[in-house]
């Protein structure tokens, strides 16, 4: 095991929402909302652990993202409940 020391930052990616994605980032989603939300986003083929490329961020927040060649909006209250790790 290696130590750390005080003044090393640890190289560790955070979880953060999909609203806070930028245009060309490649997130990995870690966790969808559950419930009707959960599975409206499967039939999209959107689950834990799926890459997605963000394309574009619309005004008003909502997001166009791109996965298996298929690209697909989402509304900014949606993307403020799913939580991802850049890539």
């Amino acid at each position: 095991m290696q130590k750390m020391f005080r003044g090393e930052i640890k190289n560790k990616s955070k979880n953060i929402f999909l609203s806070s994605a930028n245009p060309k980032d490649l997130v990995v989603i870690k966790s969808i909302p559950k419930g009707n939300y959960k599975s409206q986003l499967l039939r999209f083929g959107i689950f834990e652990g799926q890459v997605v490329e963000i394309l574009s961020k619309l005004p008003g927040g909502t997001l166009v993202i791109r996965i298996n060649r298929q690209e697909i909006a989402l509304g900014a209250n949606l993307t403020k409940k799913i939580l991802i790790e850049k890539l």
